[in-house]
């Protein structure tokens, strides 16, 4: 695997994670199949792993990256929030371990042919699968001044939603906002550097992650596909989920804080009424982030917050 698809916080997740030979996992995000190898290569000479990605290309890319390991893999094209049937219907029911690394990978960010980057020049698509839902250049299309603000805002965390929203509508009527260079050079104009900031993030790049949030639901299936690897997984077994957004790590840190509970009234009642018991244990207390080096070496790495739980045998009745 080439050096811009590292995966990030590998040895963190690896030694979370625990497996050993005979284990099986399952990669809800298999991207080019970095984490994948690693994990199989943890759990030699017969674990096996499910890897699923809502990204054709991206299995594609797995098949060639992970074919040495054989029938240990199965490889299955389908979004995550699907994640508890396809592994039902794979043969993968009560495994060891499932991963999420959440957001854009390097493989996506490297074809230059769906607009993910900001020197790509093609019109700026950003789904994962290009069979469903709308491009980020129709969404643009078809949004207010005020809804395409509201989604930098929400999903971009952009302080300058309302100017960069305006600057990019007023492009697109003018004729001058047709690929995905085209936007991040209308939203750098938009919007110029402090000198402090130059050279240490691009301008778009809160613009570019909304869009792309937005266009692919991302924020909306991450709890769907969360509560099915809580189904997913063998009593005992451990979930890692490594993001790249609060948001994406907001809901990652209340769904297991949610599920480490019994009772999940609230306010507390003298007396719980609704049934709920914890199904699972924080396994990292404090979330996990990347050392420096790791961060010099793979910059995609800068932003990742990892967390990681173990899913609990039922209550004795």
């Amino acid at each position: 695997m080439g050096e811009g698809h590292l995966p990030v916080l590998v040895d963190e997740v690896l030694s979370s994670l625990a497996l050993g030979p005979g284990s099986s996992a399952v990669d809800c995000t298999v991207g080019g199949g970095g984490h994948a190898e690693r994990l199989l290569e943890a759990s030699s000479p017969d674990g096996r792993l499910l890897g699923i990605d809502a990204d054709q290309a991206a299995v594609a890319e797995a098949h060639r990256f992970l074919d040495r390991f054989g029938d240990r893999v199965v490889l299955r094209h389908a979004n995550f929030a699907q994640l508890h049937e396809t592994a039902r219907d794979a043969g993968f029911i009560d495994v060891d371990a499932v991963l999420f690394d959440l957001g854009l990978s390097s493989y996506q960010l490297a074809d230059s042919a769906r607009g993910f980057g900001f020197a790509a020049d093609a019109p700026p698509d950003m789904r994962f699968d290009e069979d469903r839902g709308v491009s980020a250049l129709d969404l643009i299309d078809g949004s207010s001044e005020r809804e395409l603000a509201g989604i930098l805002a929400t999903f971009g965390e952009e302080r300058r939603a309302g100017r960069i929203a305006k600057a990019i509508l007023a492009a697109r009527a003018e004729g001058r906002l047709m690929t995905a260079t085209d936007l991040a050079g209308v939203v750098a104009a938009a919007v110029p550097q402090p000198r402090a900031d130059i050279g240490r993030i691009h301008p778009a790049t809160r613009t570019f992650q909304a869009l792309r949030i937005a266009v692919n639901r991302e924020l909306d299936v991450l709890g769907v596909g969360l509560e099915g690897a809580l189904a997913t997984l063998r009593p005992g077994g451990r979930l890692a989920v490594i993001s790249y957004h609060s948001g994406e790590d907001r809901i990652v840190k209340r769904f297991i804080a949610r599920e480490s509970r019994d009772c999940i009234e609230q306010p507390l009642p003298p007396a719980c009424t609704c049934g709920h018991r914890a199904q699972l244990r924080p396994v990292t207390k404090r979330v996990v982030k990347p050392s420096p080096g790791e961060i010099h070496r793979n910059r995609r790495a800068r932003s990742a917050r990892l967390r990681v739980a173990e899913k609990l045998a039922p209550a004795s009745a």
